[in-house]
């Protein structure tokens, strides 16, 4: 199920810029996305992810679990889910060191960013990573986040 950018705010009470078409649909997708500087993965084509057998999961809350500030305590990425859709756990390995969490849904979740707009995740397992691009410098190369 999609929703209009308005009804996601609305549902979560957050907020977006007004410059944003608050009547688009947002599609729902079930592989790679990204958000500014997250980026989302489905779990299963992942080999260097582990999440801990015991690992805690709590409820995604429709009020939204904030996941990444923006760079200089910019505008969140907040994931919003309806009660009993998703869970979240902090508790993951990755050899990247770059996992902010992973999500466990049952029914769509959402990203929501002020300056971003919304976008759906299919029901799945996804890692949430920060993005990281390289760059070519003499002498070799240079990782860096992504910032928004």
């Amino acid at each position: 199920m999609s929703m209009t950018l308005e009804e996601l705010t609305d549902r979560t009470g957050l907020t977006v810029l007004d410059h944003l078409e608050q009547q688009v649909r947002i599609p729902v997708v079930d592989g790679l996305q990204a958000q500014g500087d997250l980026i989302v993965i489905p779990l299963a084509v992942l080999d260097d992810v582990d999440v801990p057998a015991r690992a805690r999961w709590r409820p995604v809350p429709p009020s939204g679990v904030e996941l990444l500030r923006g760079a200089a305590g910019g505008n969140p990425h907040t994931l919003v889910a309806e009660p009993g859709a998703a869970e979240w756990t902090t508790e993951v390995h990755d050899r990247q060191r770059l996992a902010v969490g992973v999500l466990r849904a049952t029914r769509p979740a959402y990203l929501i960013h002020s300056e971003h707009g919304g976008s759906g995740i299919a029901p799945g397992t996804y890692l949430v990573r920060r993005q990281r691009e390289r760059s070519t410098q003499r002498g070799g190369q240079a990782d860096f986040l992504v910032a928004d």
